[in-house]
């Protein structure tokens, strides 16, 4: 059996437009597979809500999740990768 090489990553996402984040949480579902871990931080003062994800999938996935969530209105998203690739 031929498996996918996939990269493990931690994609950062700031939300300033609240009205985004069913999308968000729509496309954190469809990509949940992938996901390996999520945390939320709200941070109420400058009215953000700051998550951070780690992902481990095929770098193609990753980049495609990374991209969706940040064409979202008000949405931000940058992506750290490991430089271990796995099988």
């Amino acid at each position: 059996m031929n498996k996918q090489e996939t990269r493990v990553a931690v994609i950062g996402v700031i939300v300033e437009n609240e009205n985004s984040v069913d999308e968000l949480n729509r496309l954190l579902h469809d990509y949940g597979s992938f996901i390996i871990g999520r945390m939320g931080v709200p941070y109420r003062s400058k009215g953000i809500n700051i998550i951070s994800l780690a992902v481990d999938a095929p770098q193609e996935i990753i980049s495609a999740l990374s991209g969706k969530i940040g064409r979202l209105t008000g949405v931000s998203a940058k992506t750290a990768y490991s430089t271990q690739r796995k099988e």
